[in-house]
């Protein structure tokens, strides 16, 4: 008698277990893609800053550039 309850408490534990270790592994790879993200948004915020310092420097030079 107490096999089956006990066998039944088992199978859902197995199958929670299988489903997180699901979850695990999709959370691996959303941190592995996020980390993808962050790397070219640093790349990319880095090149605009350079473009921001290139046309800061054509303005000086037509003297487009407001006085501060």
């Amino acid at each position: 008698m107490t096999d089956g309850p006990e066998s039944l408490v088992l199978t859902y534990l197995r199958r929670i277990d299988e489903k997180v270790d699901r979850l695990a592994e999709d959370m691996r790879e959303v941190k592995s893609r996020l980390g993808i993200l962050e790397s070219q948004y640093a790349s990319l915020s880095n090149r605009l800053d350079r473009l921001d310092e290139r046309v800061g420097r054509l303005e000086n030079r037509l003297g487009l550039a407001e006085a501060t």
